[in-house]
């Protein structure tokens, strides 16, 4: 790569696939006739490959290739699969391409290597036939494993019933070989696996070998409490090493340690290694070829105070190449990532971009209903428990049905051409799919009947798998009757379907942003750089939110610096307008076309924006505990922070200072971790360390949750002799004012005992709570709230900074407590999403809204008074007051369509007619009650 940012000029290499992509169509005959075999590694080696395939069920393109273990390319022999592909997609002579590009911004996106735990012997990890990774279990666990799903041991093909994982296997360690930091996702992808393990086997024995249980995340806690509780479950914490194997069984010996019983060593058919991350395998080339340098660890360095901005200019880095991180981070790190690179290519919007074309949309109104019937396997998440191909059989059968097919994953690129190619060769003219929930797929397979020409409201989705194998795990057979049942239902509503047309709405080329922190500073900043009117909306006086009482990070960021420069690009920049001591008092509209109306020092005003972004932050739990609030001595952590950096003498002085975590949280008020606490623990106590390295600090916990590259700071901690002691819930620390101090009582795991700690300062890691104001937030702009009373995103992988309601997005510590990094990174990938709306001209609204047969409507505002919207007007006629839908507003949920005494309101898509019609599939009515029905209607 050479040049600089906005003008980069990158040669990249171009490997040959031997396999021209234009006439490969998938088919895979050239794989069946491959005579050679080799481990497959995209099954980690579990299951055997062909030199020439398709890497995985998925891939894009999905076409074959050959690798380098062909005959051909190695020692000029066979050519077998030139000879039996029918469309001569086979090019053995193929040479690697040079291909020059010209690019303003780059992507560093590269991701990450698993910990391969044959470095460490003591692992088992390639000796013994069943200790496997992690990574090698979820592809045990996958319908496109090497078993087709099935949990097999390696060594006798039998199912294994009793299963144990290690934790912090190539992690949370200095020893030659292991990481020393936390690779963050490990805990809780292991409980994903003790809940799909115990739903493959209910009876299976499960036992998990832990040191801390790291669920920091959003909704993590409950997770970890459900699978914890599962029957035959067992957490325990203690580090295990594989000892060895029974030499007949092949069972796998674990040794560790109990508090009670001492060392105990147990058998197990299978041990899971619970693998970390390690950098990318070529991080340090990347790093030389891209200019850009990396970190301790081997992950490429981000700026303290933007963790996406690498050492060079115009270089970006997203996902796991940062450092650890779990999907959500990684989803929002590469759309903010992409939001700073719009910074540098904002110049070029839509000038390179080409629209779609879709066919002409066929007139289906004479043709009667040809359906055709597309069911799932979804992996194994289907197929495992309902028997698909008789379910295919049976649809055959159902009235209308002309063509019915079984797939994989229907949502894959082939599968989704696949219903394209039908509906034309068959003539179909409604489809329906019967796989998951429409929450996410339904656009997919909406787009999937445009491509064929024929209306998107003509297909209809049959959730076969939320609502019956997910929830019918153990009853296959009636599971399989159940979803024949949905799909009858499902093809008879599509019988009825009607063609609906959507709306185009312009955009309003302007954003709002909710909330003055770092959060919404950051948001605001890149939206207004990239030539969009930004509204800036506090609530307090001045801009900075919770920021301003923080003076440096773990890392050594200066947030009081962080703070003051987003303050003063914020009101330097012409963009962006800052309302102060603000409060929101209405909101309507809808996506591209909200109005605000703001009451703030500027005196009230209303404010036209086609984005709203939510980043009011959150709030500090004021503790009812440990005497916080009676005695002067018990401080929370940010009241410590800021005496610490004040200069307090009380602080300076104080020889002994405690402090206890998950003050507020982790409890039954609130069932979620803080997830910055143990940090700024750690973080207070290196202070107080260099204050006075005499310094008695003891942090009281429960788990320390030191994620990433946070672990260094709590070895350190420890090296420095910050002492930790563990309490439990159901035994909590005491604490007891006296007259020259206070004092801390704690159990000891260790010591069996009480101990009793005299301390001159105790200082509570408070929680997190949602901010004030947050639910009458919610309910202004039509979005969720979470069980923990934080804002509820649409879906915590796919869409992390996005809400339901279209055109509101989400950000910082409003979404869940976070550190200022994650903030920042969210911000970002907030920022990207409001960018992707606002850079259209239009937006396109549902054709699935109510609609008034006025003859009907008698004018009495029931309807009015439950549309959440503000969708409903009255206009008056000569027969009175009748209700007029605005489709703009309407959001389609119905609920004037349920209160209509008259019936007078139809909802499209969802009418009468086609919701009878699932009811009579399912539970049939004499044809007589429905004409009375009809009769009754009319009058």
């Amino acid at each position: 790569m050479e040049g600089e940012a906005g003008d980069f000029r990158v040669t990249l290499t171009k490997k040959p696939r031997y396999v021209i992509e234009d006439k490969c169509t998938g088919c895979t005959t050239c794989v069946e006739y491959c005579p050679v075999q080799y481990p497959d590694a995209f099954n980690q080696g579990i299951s055997e490959n062909k030199a020439v395939h398709i890497y995985f069920a998925q891939a894009i393109p999905l076409i074959a290739y050959i690798d380098e273990s062909c005959l051909y390319l190695k020692e000029k022999k066979c050519r077998i699969c030139e000879g039996v592909c029918q469309n001569d997609a086979i090019d053995l002579t193929q040479k690697p391409e040079k291909v020059k590009v010209k690019v303003g911004a780059v992507i560093l996106s590269p991701g990450y290597e698993p910990f391969d735990p044959r470095v460490r012997e003591e692992y088992g990890y390639g000796r013994y036939e069943n200790v496997v990774t992690s990574l090698d279990f979820e592809r045990l666990l996958c319908a496109t494993g090497p078993y087709e799903g099935e949990i097999l041991r390696a060594s006798d093909k039998e199912h294994p019933r009793k299963v144990a994982w290690i934790q912090c296997v190539g992690s949370r360690r200095v020893t030659e070989g292991d990481n020393g930091y936390c690779s963050s996702v490990c805990c809780t992808y292991t409980q994903k696996q003790v809940i799909l393990m115990k739903d493959h086997d209910a009876d299976a024995a499960c036992t998990v070998f832990h040191n801390d249980i790291r669920s920091y995340g959003k909704d993590f806690e409950p997770y970890y409490r459900r699978a914890s509780e599962l029957p035959e479950t067992r957490f325990i914490r203690s580090y295990a090493q594989v000892v060895g194997e029974d030499p007949e069984t092949k069972d796998v010996r674990v040794r560790y340690a109990t508090p009670d019983e001492g060392v105990k060593e147990e058998s197990f058919d299978m041990v899971v290694l619970s693998v970390g991350l390690n950098p990318p395998a070529d991080a340090k080339a990347l790093s030389e070829r891209f200019g850009v340098e990396l970190e301790g660890h081997g992950f490429c360095r981000g700026a303290k105070a933007n963790p996406m901005e690498t050492s060079r200019p115009g270089v970006f880095v997203s996902g796991a190449f940062q450092g650890p991180m779990d999907i959500p981070e990684s989803v929002f790190t590469a759309s903010g990532a992409g939001s700073q690179c719009g910074e540098y290519l904002d110049h070029r919007r839509g000038r390179l971009t080409r629209e779609r074309v879709y066919p002409e949309e066929r007139d289906l109104s004479g043709e009667e209903p040809r359906i055709g019937v597309f069911v799932c396997h979804c992996g194994a998440n289907i197929g495992r428990v309902v028997d698909v191909p008789s379910t295919v059989d049976y649809s055959l059968t159902l009235p209308n049905v002309v063509y019915a097919q079984e797939q994989l994953f229907s949502c894959a690129t082939n599968s989704a051409q696949e219903i394209t190619d039908m509906i034309r060769e068959q003539g179909l003219n409604r489809v329906v799919v019967a796989a998951c929930s429409p929450r996410t797929l339904e656009p997919l397979f909406r787009d999937t009947l445009r491509e064929a020409g024929i209306n998107q409201y003509y297909y209809e989705m049959a959730n076969i798998r939320e609502h019956d194998s997910w929830v019918h795990s153990k009853e296959p057979g009636e599971a399989t009757e159940k979803a024949k049942d949905i799909i009858r239902m499902s093809v008879a509503r599509a019988g009825f379907l009607e063609p609906l047309q959507e709306i185009d709405l312009p955009v309003t080329k302007a954003a709002l942003v909710v909330g003055g922190g770092i959060g919404g500073m950051t948001a605001a900043l890149s939206i207004a750089k990239q030539g969009h009117e930004v509204h800036l909306v506090e609530r307090e006086k001045e801009l900075g939110g919770l920021g301003r009482r923080l003076h440096e990070t773990l890392d050594g960021l200066d947030v009081q610096a962080l703070v003051g420069d987003l303050v003063r690009r914020v009101h330097a920049h012409p963009g962006i307008r800052v309302y102060t001591e603000a409060e929101i008092t209405e909101a309507t509209g809808y996506v591209g076309n909200f109005v605000t109306k703001v009451d703030s020092e500027r005196g009230e005003r209303e404010i036209a924006h086609g984005a709203v972004v939510i980043a009011a932050g959150a709030e500090v739990y004021e503790p009812r505990e440990y005497g916080y609030g009676e005695d002067e001595r018990v401080l929370t952590h940010l009241e410590l922070e800021d005496r610490i950096a004040s200069g307090d003498e009380t602080i300076q002085d104080a020889k002994t200072v405690v402090m206890i975590q998950c003050v507020g949280c982790r409890n039954e008020e609130r069932d979620y971790c803080s997830r910055i606490c143990c940090g700024e623990s750690v973080k207070n106590a290196l202070k107080l360390k260099e204050l006075d390295p005499e310094k008695d600090v003891y942090i009281l916990f429960r788990d320390v949750r030191t994620y990433g590259f946070m672990e260094d700071a709590y070895r350190e901690a420890s090296e420095r002799d910050v002492k930790f002691i563990r309490w439990e819930p159901e035994d909590p620390p005491q604490v007891e004012a006296q007259e020259d101090g206070l004092r801390v009582s704690v159990p000891d795991a260790i010591l069996g005992d009480r101990l009793a700690i005299d301390a001159d300062a105790v200082v509570l890691a408070a929680a997190v709570v949602p901010a004030t104001g947050a639910e009458a937030l919610a309910g202004m702009y039509k979005v969720s709230l979470g069980p923990d009373g934080f804002f509820k995103e649409a879906h915590v992988k796919l869409r992390p900074v996005e809400f339901g309601t279209e055109g509101v997005y989400l950000c910082g510590t409003a979404h869940y407590p976070k550190h200022i990094p994650e903030t920042i990174n969210q911000a970002y990938g907030a920022a990207g999403r409001v960018l992707t709306l606002l850079s259209h001209d239009i937006v396109t609204v549902s054709g699935a809204v109510c609609a008034v047969e006025e003859r009907r409507c008698m004018g009495c505002g029931a309807c009015a008074e439950v549309c959440a919207y503000g969708a409903i007007e009255f206009r008056k006629t000569k027969q009175g007051p009748k209700a007029v839908v605005n489709p703009v507003l309407c959001k389609g949920d119905g609920l004037c369509n349920a209160k209509c005494p008259t019936g007078a309101i139809v909802l499209k898509h969802f009418t009468d007619e086609e919701i009878e019609s699932q009811i009579d599939a399912v539970a049939p009515e004499r044809e007589e009650e429905r004409a009375m029905d009809a009769a009754v209607g009319d009058v």
